[in-house]
């Protein structure tokens, strides 16, 4: 008799067992994508301030109606639980602690990518589609550009377009409250 392998997925259950076992922990670099463990690219300087300049723009613009999480864990479904750079997510009086913002509390990702943007386009923004995340921005810290991605579907998103630094963009959620390209890549 001949075996073949085959992989094995992991569900959100299994990869949160392997962090309180210690077999992973707050240093790993990880995400669960489509029940695989995928190791996270290195942050760059560029990456770190795109960051932290979506972080301080978000919070001043829409942190008295959304929380703002900033490389926080999502739990999208069964066996993904992806950590994007940003999330819009519905305020909560226990700002999520007794379980993780699952796609209907998602107003918003973004995903900022230096060396990562294959993976993003090819993996992320699919599964964020699939998943029902009703808009996710990918930030292009090479290009100083913003891919925005909305309308989803199992197979992917029917609207997207970039923006740059003399553009203006609001949340879909928030259509009143704009921010300019420059503020977000600086």
């Amino acid at each position: 008799m001949t075996l073949t392998p085959t992989k094995r997925r992991f569900t959100v259950h299994d990869y949160e067992r392997m962090g309180r076992a210690g077999i992973l922990t707050e240093d790993d670099r990880v995400e669960l994508i489509d029940g695989e463990i995928i190791q996270m690219s290195p942050i760059g300087s560029r990456h770190v301030a795109v960051v932290g300049r979506f972080s301080k723009r978000f919070e001043q613009r829409f942190g008295d109606v959304a929380l703002v999480f900033v490389q926080s864990p999502v739990r999208l479904a069964e066996h993904d639980e992806p950590e994007p750079d940003l999330a819009l997510v519905r305020p909560r009086p226990d700002f999520y602690a007794a379980a993780l913002p699952t796609p209907a509390d998602i107003f918003l990702l973004v995903e900022v990518a230096d060396t990562s943007l294959d993976f993003d386009r090819r993996q992320k923004l699919p599964l964020y589609a699939r998943r029902g995340i009703p808009e996710v921005w990918l930030a292009d810290v090479n290009t100083d550009t913003i891919l925005v991605s909305r309308d989803p579907t199992p197979s992917g998103y029917r609207a997207a377009w970039t923006v740059g630094r003399g553009d203006r963009i609001a949340p879909l959620a928030f259509p009143e409250r704009e921010l300019d390209g420059a503020e977000l890549l600086g």
